[in-house]
């Protein structure tokens, strides 16, 4: 095998915690304007809620997902982590927009400001979860996903997907190395202290950022932290072949898992960093109809049988209404 013959296309999706299900399902839908494509468990640890937020058909590349541990302690940022995710909205002047809608909101953020080459806006949750708004102006390669059809935000600056995820990192060579040499990146430009990296056809749909942070301390899993970041393979015969590349390679991983909506794979580039392979399909709505999707509790057939036993450990909430058309600002 070879990475030419079964490439990594880009981002796939974000994994993060958060403390509250509801609240996070709140601020993804009214504030960000993205849509609850799947409400479901995860199939690891079935108390919990896994919440997958994406455009309005649930395209890889779009997708940041929650997990709610009961009773999980707060985390802490540091080094050997991934610190940040990114959104991509359609131009500068749509960093405008959310700069004003943000602070409607009442939403932490800071000023726009630049980041190789591209204009961001970093802001954060109510965990302290670190995210950026990106801009895609001029920005090439990965196209973005579309923009939710009722979401409560104009078309023109809606978000259409996941870009550059930032990771901070003591010895930044190690991951730079694992990238590049293992997994097909490819070096674009390093300032100061931090590397940009890109794979696929590149732009912000396939960047990583590596900050080199030899002062800061470990950082602590918890909510408000970002558990993992998925990287889109093709399909199962590709997903195989970089399951026996990295298992050549001695990478501690978990060997093929089907996660029913995609099938994956998860490795340790570092010990903190936690990397997962997934495939593009078959996706979220192949269990649900498009226009009800995310508003049941869906599970996986495997965990179908266990339905009374989950939805005694789960809070049920509501999730109908993001599925009504929202009055766009």
């Amino acid at each position: 095998m070879t990475m030419n013959e079964f490439p990594i296309i880009g981002i796939h999706h974000v994994t993060a915690m958060t403390s509250s299900a509801e609240k996070i399902y709140n601020f993804f839908t009214e504030i960000l304007g993205l849509r609850l494509i799947k409400k479901t468990v995860n199939q690891d640890d079935i108390q919990t809620y896994h919440l997958y937020f994406t455009d309005d058909v649930g395209t890889p590349g779009t997708d940041m997902t929650f997990f709610d541990f009961p009773g999980a302690p707060k985390g802490k940022n540091g080094t050997d982590s991934i610190a940040a995710t990114s959104f991509r909205v359609p131009s500068n002047a749509s960093l405008l927009y959310w700069q004003e809608r943000l602070s409607q909101f009442q939403i932490e953020h800071e000023d726009i400001t630049e980041l190789f080459g591209k204009k961001v806006l970093p802001f954060v949750d109510f965990d302290g979860q670190n995210y950026q708004l990106i801009s895609d102006e001029n920005n090439a390669g990965i196209p973005g996903g579309l923009p939710w059809k009722n979401a409560p935000v104009p078309a023109e600056h809606a978000i259409t997907g996941l870009g550059q995820i930032l990771v901070n990192v003591n010895h930044p060579r190690t991951l730079i190395e694992v990238l590049v040499d293992t997994l097909g990146f490819k070096e674009v430009l390093t300032v100061d202290h931090s590397t940009l990296l890109e794979v696929g056809a590149g732009g912000n749909g396939g960047a990583i950022i590596v900050n080199y942070q030899p002062d800061l301390p470990l950082a602590q899993e918890g909510y408000g932290q970002v558990h993992h970041v998925a990287w889109r393979v093709k399909d199962d015969v590709s997903l195989k072949n970089w399951i026996f590349r990295l298992e050549n390679l001695a990478y501690p991983s978990s060997g093929f898992v089907d996660r029913f909506y995609f099938q994956s794979e998860y490795f340790k580039p570092t010990r903190g960093i936690l990397f997962e392979l997934a495939t593009d399909g078959p996706g979220f709505l192949v269990d649900e109809p498009y226009e009800t999707a995310g508003e049941i509790l869906s599970l996986p057939p495997f965990l179908e049988k266990k339905r009374t036993e989950i939805e005694g450990y789960v809070r049920p909430f509501d999730t109908t209404k993001h599925n009504l058309p929202q009055g766009k600002e």
